[in-house]
Parts: structure tokens; sequence; C-alpha cells
């Protein structure tokens, strides 16, 4: 069996990954995926905690329209963090996995509400635990959410899952000569407005000193690599050079 580099994670995934090749919605091919991917590491020993977001179906932080106020729009989109939130839930159990849905928004018919200790001990009797509805606040973002939560339970790090592999000193889809960094500090991604996380999210990492971990989730078995220590995707830390 690996050795697990990191014990306890918190792992941030983006609604629109879930959309796969369509324009909107879920793909059922993505979700299995990402359950399967997420029961590697969790069958080596991993506490896994997820925080999802909802941008397949509502992006109500970035761009409120058709008068809908932000403050409304930002709740539309705490409800679909929800959404994907219960089918990432449900993919997790179809593998015989045991999980905890905990809402930042109560509405205990479908969800725990967040109850810090509570989340924590989730954690410890290895159950998978899915935090949903971002923070309960408008105007903050789901990696917000992350980086909070992150924090709350002590987790060892953030990995942040995404389309490419790192982070890049410019968009690597549409510039085939992007960089990739190995490493950057948390100071470096916000010099260079780098779309790592937002500047709420990054700067509660440095305050806190948790390591973000950026890759790709959608390769096969890259999320066990990046836990057994392989030098994947990018890390984001205090000790990289400015």
């Amino acid at each position: 069996m690996s050795k697990l580099k990191y014990k306890r994670i918190l792992l941030k995934l983006s609604g629109e990954a879930l959309m796969g090749d369509k324009q909107f919605g879920i793909d059922s091919a993505v979700l299995k995926q990402y359950a399967l991917e997420i029961k590697s590491v969790y069958d080596l020993g991993a506490q896994v905690g997820i925080v999802i977001g909802g941008g397949n179906i509502y992006r109500g932080v970035s761009n409120s329209s058709d008068n809908i106020d932000k403050v409304t729009g930002d709740h539309m989109g705490m409800l679909a963090t929800l959404i994907n939130a219960l089918a990432l839930q449900s993919a997790l159990e179809h593998q015989d996995l045991v999980t905890r849905l905990i809402s930042a928004i109560r509405m205990e018919v479908i969800a725990e509400p967040f109850i810090r200790r509570r989340a924590v001990r989730h954690l410890e009797k290895n159950r998978i635990v899915i935090f949903g509805a971002g923070t309960g606040n408008p105007y903050f973002t789901t990696d917000t959410a992350a980086a909070l939560r992150a924090v709350e339970i002590e987790a060892d790090v953030i990995i942040k899952g995404t389309r490419v592999d790192g982070v890049y000193d410019s968009d690597p889809e549409k510039n085939p000569g992007a960089i990739k960094f190995p490493e950057i500090s948390y100071i470096d991604v916000l010099k260079r407005n780098l779309n790592v996380m937002d500047m709420t999210a990054i700067t509660l990492c440095r305050e806190n000193k948790l390591p973000i971990l950026v890759f790709n989730m959608n390769k096969p078995g890259n999320l066990q690599r990046l836990m057994t220590g392989e030098e994947i995707g990018t890390r984001v830390h205090e000790l990289a050079s400015s």
C-alpha cells in the first residue's frame, strides 16, 4: 500500500468541470470518474473533505443578470452548489463510500447544518464530508469557502482539481507558450493576478500557512499520485521564491 503524503485534505472541485462536454448541467461520466478518483485515495486512508462549485448551473458570484440582484444571485449560486454536492454524494455512495453532506444554509431535510466539531468528527470516523452552499454568505466564492473550511477542519492541504496540470503565467488553453510554475508563493500569485483562487482565499491560506496544490483532476490516477508524493501540478506556499 502506498504511503500518503497528506492525511486530511480539502478537495476543491469546480462546478464547470462536471459539465464534461456539455453546455450546462452534469455529465454522469465525469461524476463517476471523480468518485473513483476520490475512492482511490480514501482506500489508502485519506480523510477527505470536499467543496464543489455551482458554475455549471448558475454563476451567482460572477454575474447576476436578468434583473436579479447580486445577493439573490449569490444565494442562487449557493443552491446550485448543493445540487452538485447531492449528485457527487450519490456517485460516491454508489462506490460504497460513507458520506455526509453539510450545508452552510440550513436545510435539514437533505443536509446537516455546518458545525465544525461535528464535521471533524465525521472525518475522524472516515466519512467523506461534502461542504455545500459556500460560506452561506453572499459576495464570497466557493474558493473562499474551500479555504475557510480547510482551515476549520485543520486540513493538511487544499487540493484544487482543474482542467489543466498546474498554474501557468497565462491561460495554457489559449496560449501554447504559457509557462508552468512547479511552485509559486502566495504573494506572487497575487502580484501576477493568476487565476488560482480569489484574493480572499489566497490571503486566508497565506495567513494560516495552508499550502494549495493545483493539478489536473481529469487525468485518471492523478489524485492518487499527488497524494502519494509525486511532483505533479503546482504547489502554492510561503517558501517559494518571490
